[in-house]
């Protein structure tokens, strides 16, 4: 992991001043090392997190005769198999690092290449002799890269706020993206938390050149297969199948030249990552964990079982309410958006025990419930259109309450308010949201908290759920309605919010790299080839999954029931000891400064939460004040008050053997 930022000018040659500028506000991303590299009206810089090759892979770097100038944020876990092939084919080789395998693949296969690459990657490919410039991002995006015009330059770089140093960039909070967040949770990737900065979308390339900036291309989705699906093979060998990747997935992860952790939840995914990773571990394997004083939230005696029975040190930090409410201004500083929940605060924590243990790089398992069917939200679905073959049942829709237990004796009243609630839309078996409109009904509720003037940006921009259904690809109409649902899942809340907010930004803040083995492209193909019977079977979910760590995991982990992860909320911003930023934010003279807010409904929110802040309100009202507050820390940290870093200045300049004509390249 690294981060990377660089500027295509169109009206004066590129500079470093700059440049150094935006590459200290990436800095968390790559403290080990900066890389400048100027061409004409091009420039490009990266800050290190060395992690493969630590001697010879600083970057920018090239191939042989110095044309193709690369610099990656990520890691591409094949480069071995990679390197080998492009030295068969007569490719000479510096260094041992993954990033130039990119220089040499590109040379060797245009474009195309990225179709070989098994990684999580932002990189960037610069053509010397043609002054073109490639950005591309991975399949799912695990690594973020954001891009904007200003004026006559195009800029580019792993997180906004190295585009906010641009001079002509719009410091302030886009109400659209609030619209959208308090929709479907998160900003699609043509827009972001700032106006004209937008991301490059997973799974994309783009081109820029001489003549400007081209329209992005899709190189890669994601395409889950008709509800009988594509794979052939009996449940056994299909379960085996299954295995093998994950394994190769996770030990193809762990290729380093440092110490490589595991995080450890308790839950199913985390305890197969690290089950796999032992395999392949010779010496001690480190994993670490988090655990809550509220016992609500608490999940260390699964963690401390699975920790004896694999033989791993595990390493766990307590996070109380007070540690979420002290740790939410840096989360919100590092995920540059508003958030609806405060999950990523206690993984921000861990993160940082990660390094203070010296470990650069973690095993996670994100990935699993989108791919192999782990979400009620899926059930969920199928209990809907389960009950739609029947509308009137009293019967089936009380399934609902096996989901949600809370929620049962509502849904035994045949008026039942949550009945009614799960009814609606019940019919329209083909709406392309079918499966996420319950989810963006009780979502959309918090648009009351907004400012009729932020509202009216959807005049403008367009209906979120719209939005949505617009970027649909041709042929998911064909895929069956499981796949149809993780489909939307992983486009919306996947990459932008878990992969975003609660991945790589709260890892990064602490220069920790993640490693998702579920995510490997070979898995997630497989998953989306297979029956929906084999991922969610009589609302079982992640079946297959589970049949294939049978051999792996004590059946106490491995038969145990999904349950989400969570962190406190109420009472880490109204009970004892609540942070005095959460009165002053709320403050009505303050959140009418901002323009954004629907003040009298914000303050009755605030009232509300110091009044039930012992015994809770609902989770929808939970969500609205998480939106407000992450919203005006966003205001606070990153528009009203800045925190800029201070400048990351390359110092060592090799010129003339390495880059024909007038390139130069400088590394520190």
């Amino acid at each position: 992991m690294c981060g990377i930022a660089g500027i295509y000018h169109y009206e004066k040659r590129a500079t470093e001043s700059l440049l150094n500028v935006m590459a200290g506000e990436l800095a968390h991303r790559g403290p080990d090392g900066v890389g400048l590299y100027l061409d004409g009206p091009f420039g490009m810089v990266s800050t290190r997190l060395a992690i493969i090759d630590l001697a010879g892979g600083d970057q920018p770097l090239s191939n042989e005769d110095g044309r193709y100038w690369v610099m990656q944020n990520g890691e591409i876990y094949n480069y071995p198999e990679l390197m080998a092939e492009l030295e068969g084919l007569g490719h000479a080789f510096r260094t041992r690092s993954d990033t130039e395998v990119i220089a040499h693949a590109f040379e060797e296969w245009g474009v195309s290449f990225l179709e070989r690459l098994n990684g999580e990657f932002a990189l960037a490919v610069f053509d010397h002799a043609t002054k073109r410039l490639l950005l591309a991002r991975d399949r799912f995006g695990i690594r973020p890269l954001f891009t904007a015009e200003f004026g006559s330059d195009f800029v580019f770089a792993s997180e906004a706020k190295a585009l906010l140093r641009h001079p002509r960039a719009d410091r302030r909070i886009d109400p659209f993206a609030l619209v959208e967040t308090f929709t479907i949770w998160a900003v699609q990737p043509d827009r972001s938390a700032f106006p004209g900065i937008r991301e490059l979308p997973a799974g994309h390339y783009q081109w820029v050149g001489p003549d400007g900036p081209k329209v992005p291309v899709r190189w890669w989705d994601i395409r889950f297969g008709p509800r009988e699906g594509v794979r052939q093979g009996s449940v056994a060998e299909l379960q085996e199948e299954l295995l093998a990747l994950l394994d190769e997935a996770t030990r193809i992860r762990l290729r380093a030249d440092v110490p490589v952790g595991v995080y450890l939840s308790g839950g199913l995914d985390s305890s197969a990552t690290t089950a796999l990773a032992r395999r392949h571990t010779r010496g001690p394997l480190e994993a670490f964990s988090v655990s809550f004083e509220d016992p609500r939230f608490d999940e260390s005696a699964f963690q401390r079982r699975m920790a004896d029975e694999l033989g791993v040190n595990l390493r766990t930090i307590k996070v109380s309410d007070a540690d979420v409410a002290a740790a939410f201004p840096e989360v919100v500083r590092f995920a540059e958006k508003p958030m609806l929940r405060t999950a990523p605060a206690p993984l921000i924590l861990l993160s940082r025990s990660v390094r203070d243990a010296g470990f650069k790089v973690v095993l996670t398992g994100e990935g699993s419930d989108e791919l192999l069917g782990g979400y009620n939200l899926f059930q969920e679905a199928m209990v809907r259109r389960f009950w739609a073959r029947q509308p009137e049942s009293k019967l089936r829709p009380r399934l609902l309450g096996k989901l949600y237990p809370y929620l049962s004796r509502d849904l035994q009243q045949g008026g039942g308010f949550m009945a009614e609630f799960f009814k609606a839309g019940m019919l329209d078996l083909d709406d392309p949201l079918y499966s996420h409109r319950p989810r963006f009904k009780t979502t959309g509720r918090n648009l009351r908290f907004l400012g009729q003037e932020t509202l009216s940006t959807r005049e403008q921009v367009g209906d979120p759920e719209a939005r949505v259904i617009d970027r649909l690809p041709v042929g998911y109409a064909t895929m069956g309605p499981l796949g149809q649902a993780q489909y939307l899942e992983i486009a919306t809340f996947l990459a932008g919010f878990l992969l975003h907010s609660q991945g790589d930004r709260m890892l990064a803040a602490n220069s920790v790299e993640g490693r998702f083995p579920f995510l490997d492209v070979h898995v997630a193909e497989f998953a989306a080839g297979l029956p929906e019977r084999l991922r969610l079977r009589d609302l079982q979910e992640k079946y297959l999954l589970r049949k294939s760590l049978a051999k792996v995991l004590p059946d106490e982990i491995n038969k145990r029931p999904k349950r989400p992860y969570r962190a406190p909320i109420l009472r880490a911003f109204f009970g004892p000891g609540a942070p005095a930023y959460v009165d002053e934010l709320l403050a009505p003279e303050r959140l009418a400064a901002t323009g954004l807010f629907n003040v009298p409904h914000v303050t009755k929110l605030a009232e509300k939460a110091r009044r039930y802040a012992d015994v809770g309100f609902s989770e929808s009202d939970e969500m609205g004040l998480v939106g407000v507050l992450s919203t005006m820390l966003l205001d606070e940290t990153t528009v009203a008050n800045p925190r800029l870093a201070a400048a990351a200045v390359p110092t060592r300049l090799v010129e003339g053997s390495r880059v024909k004509v007038d390139g130069g390249v400088r590394v520190s």
